[in-house]
């Protein structure tokens, strides 16, 4: 790489934002969507179903302010702020993702395994393919709703977030077309290969932001004359893996602690969730999630996701469904205008 592309943190306002004016007896609602592969299944199925019981198959983004995803939650919030249903989203998923993960027999997952030290699993190409079938050519600043996508840039080393124009300070993402962002915050190392874009090099959110809720949350308080105790945030999981620190781990060893990743994933989320708790008061924030397992669903098994996922949505919904109604369900909000100017 011969050109160095300046840094992203180069060109940051290090002043105090301009508030922009909110209602004092209108909430502000978030949806924030993780991030987990395949498992994309679970959020983009308990959006579906949330529209086909509650509001009649229509849009659930006419009842939101502002959504948050990463890697996978970055494509189901593209989706639906480019105005797809979240039905239409799921199907990518079902329909599609055996061609984004194709599955493979006991001596393919081998022969996988063994080249995945080495490089990526996946080629780019077939889920860039589908993209642009969404996407086409729209930019960001197009987008139907505020968008908040985290990404990690790796020629500098800075995280990364891909911000709408509903700020006058932002103004670099707008002409960024969708299809390049959300291959951004889905290029998942050893699953992809880092998303080269003019000059940069970009992977996956979810490295430092996998659970989103608190990029959102901090960018509302920081934008619009906001209340704390006005935000409303409904927090869609794709499945955690739990962590403990056994016998072995305690004692060390890389052997043991390969899998670090995955305790950094958990405890992002669990922090992130806490501090949303304390700034707007937990019960102002759901969350809607399979329980944590130890061995949860991998984020390229497109056969078990596909079958047990979208079960578990419908049971997650009919347990919280009537929750979501209540607190985000019951008007529409203001259409999104991007400030462009």
């Amino acid at each position: 790489m011969n050109y160095m592309p300046p840094r992203r943190s180069d060109g940051t306002i290090q002043t105090e934002r301009v508030r922009q004016p909110w209602p004092a007896d209108r909430p502000f609602r978030i949806l924030s969507i993780d991030g987990g592969g395949i498992r994309g299944i679970l959020p983009a199925a308990m959006l579906t179903e949330i529209e086909r019981r509650y509001l009649g198959n229509g849009s659930i983004t006419d009842h939101f302010d502002m959504i948050a995803g990463t890697s996978t939650g970055g494509i189901i919030a593209l989706g639906l702020a480019h105005g797809k249903k979240a039905s239409e989203i799921l199907e990518l998923y079902t329909e599609r993702g055996v061609s984004i993960f194709p599955p493979a027999g006991l001596i393919g997952k081998a022969v996988r395994a063994i080249l995945q030290v080495r490089r990526s699993a996946y080629e780019r190409a077939p889920l860039e393919a589908e993209l642009m079938r969404i996407f086409g050519s729209t930019v960001f600043g197009d987008a139907k709703i505020r968008l908040v996508i985290p990404t990690f840039e790796g020629v500098h080393g800075e995280p990364w977030i891909y911000k709408t124009p509903h700020h006058p300070d932002y103004k670099k993402d707008r002409h960024e077309r969708m299809v390049r962002i959300a291959l951004a915050t889905t290029a998942a190392p050893t699953y992809f290969d880092a998303f080269e874009n003019n000059g940069y090099r970009m992977i996956d959110g979810g490295v430092w932001a996998n659970n989103p809720v608190m990029n959102a949350l901090v960018d509302a308080l920081a934008c619009y004359e906001i209340k704390r105790h006005q935000v409303r945030i409904l927090s869609l999981g794709c499945g955690e893996k739990t962590f403990t620190v056994g016998d072995a781990r305690a004692r060390g060893g890389m052997a043991q602690w390969v899998k670090v990743f995955d305790a950094a994933v958990r405890a992002q989320s669990q922090n992130a969730l806490g501090q949303a708790f304390l700034l707007v008061g937990k019960q102002n924030v759901l969350r809607l999630d399979s329980a944590a397992s130890a061995n949860p669903i991998a984020l390229d098994n497109y056969t078990a996701a596909k079958e047990r996922l979208p079960e578990e949505a419908r049971s997650l919904v009919e347990a919280g469904g009537r929750e979501v109604q209540r607190v985000f369900l019951t008007d529409r909000v203001d259409p999104f205008v991007p400030v462009l100017a």
